[in-house]
């Protein structure tokens, strides 16, 4: 009996979910697997890094691992550490390693691929951004990079350079750490994934913890003193001090290896796959995780979308589907929560410009109410916003800014965009009621019976 070979590049979420699943349908003497991981660790939670820096979560990096390189390995996959892959070659299926504690580079040839390099964070071109004392954090590396940095600085001053989901986590666990923060924000408000009336919500919140937010900052430079370890961050207006800097203006896809081989890329630089994840064009080759781009099933166009959930599935499904079984990826809505203390913020579907961009024509509608009965003992407020599709109602977004369980709210609306419901449908769905878990019209169908009269008065 021949057997197959399978090459995984990158031994995270999708990768190692990928390997797994392969293994599941096919054993050692149907298939063998390699995985190449350039890293320390395998198989775990990015998401959680914030939650590990600002003490939430104890245990060390070893708390975010979900399967460690010896599980896969006791499961017959030849997963190789600290192991870069170098180079693609597609038409002659192999990959080029270097073991970077050898030095060794070789050859391993292949039937079938996975690409799983996910993403890098963005490091723009500033003078003095790579520091002593200037930090991403994108893996468990970085995180404890940044751990031993703290304990390293005499002053309490951190700048955080961005204010996304990454940038708002850092701000919270800085001020955890009993660190003054200053958040140095280029857009017009923090939370660009928000439209501005929403991310000013999350700007005076930010504000009320603490928490300085500068917005309309361009860095131009990072500063260092006689030892070369950060002290300043300039932008074109002001300067402050710090004694630690956390970057979190993003990530991009990591296509450095796939863009050299020649395989297609999409507008916003991740991989093009088709529904399996197979790479377009390609019989042979997968994709999936932080390095591909997904279908916005809203806007009917491509997006990428950096998240856990969707790397695991992308894995699941690539797995499936190299092992011989079936399964597909359709798309997403753009779903994404997050925090900043005890405040909640939640999106899904398009914001405004997202519906411009996609040209289409809608109203919107906004309200504020409580998570709970207002009788009830800890109500706290919140405000949700809903986009509509112009006179047919089709819901198109929903954003959400508040405490008590606000965030997790946005999962009904995420159901209603997947299942392509109107806004005056949405009104009579049957959601849970009781005092302390939802006022007798929950917020969300509040905004749902708003949007319908804005739709019926365009």
């Amino acid at each position: 009996m021949t057997v197959e070979r399978l090459v995984v590049v990158g031994g995270d979420a999708a990768g190692m979910s990928a390997a797994s699943q392969a293994r599941r349908l096919k054993g050692p003497d149907e298939m063998s697997i390699v995985a190449f991981e350039r890293g320390d660790f395998t198989s775990y939670s990015a998401c959680g890094i914030p939650y590990w820096v600002s003490g939430d979560v104890e245990g060390g990096p070893d708390a975010l691992v979900a399967r460690t390189p010896e599980e896969h390995r006791s499961r017959s996959i030849d997963l190789r550490m600290r192991t870069e892959v170098t180079e693609l070659d597609v038409d002659g299926r192999r990959v080029r390693a270097l073991d970077r504690e050898s030095g060794e580079t070789y050859w391993t040839e292949y039937d079938k691929l996975v690409i799983a390099t996910g993403a890098r964070p963005v490091r723009p071109p500033i003078p003095g951004i790579d520091a002593p004392g200037v930090h991403g954090v994108q893996t468990l590396g970085d995180g404890r990079a940044l751990l031993d940095s703290l304990d390293q600085v005499r002053g309490r001053r951190a700048v955080v350079v961005g204010a996304g989901y990454i940038g708002v986590e850092m701000a919270e666990a800085m001020l955890k750490r009993g660190f003054g923060v200053t958040v140095l924000n280029r857009g017009e408000q923090p939370m660009a994934t928000l439209d501005p009336d929403m991310g000013r919500l999350v700007h005076e919140a930010m504000d009320g913890l603490g928490i300085t937010t500068v917005n309309g900052a361009a860095v131009t430079r990072i500063g260092t003193g006689p030892d070369g370890r950060v002290t300043e961050v300039r932008t074109d207006r002001d300067t402050y001090p710090a004694d630690v800097v956390v970057l979190g203006i993003g990530v991009e896809p990591e296509t450095a290896l796939a863009r050299e081989a020649g395989l297609p890329v999409g507008p916003h630089g991740g991989l093009l796959t088709d529904q399996s994840m197979r790479v377009a064009g390609r019989d042979d080759i997968w994709a999936g995780g932080d390095c591909v781009e997904v279908m916005d099933l809203v806007a009917r166009r491509t997006r990428h979308i950096a998240l856990g959930t969707h790397a695991n599935k992308h894995g699941q499904i690539i797995g499936s589907n190299v092992g011989g079984g079936y399964g597909t990826f359709p798309g997403v809505v753009g779903t994404a929560v997050s925090k900043v203390c005890d405040l909640e913020i939640a999106r899904t579907g398009l914001r405004e410009k997202d519906a411009r961009a996609a040209g289409l024509r809608f109203v919107t509608a906004t309200i504020e109410s409580t998570g709970r009965a207002g009788y009830y003992p800890g109500a706290e407020s919140m405000t949700v916003k809903m986009l509509a599709e112009y006179r047919t109602g089709r819901l198109l977004g929903v954003q959400i800014v508040g405490r008590d369980g606000a965030a997790k709210r946005v999962d009904v609306a995420a159901v209603a965009l997947t299942a392509g419901m109107t806004v005056e449908a949405m009104t009579a769905l049957d959601l849970g009621y009781a005092p302390p878990f939802s006022p007798v019209w929950d917020p969300v169908l509040v905004a749902a019976r708003k949007a319908v009269s804005a739709v019926r008065a365009g």
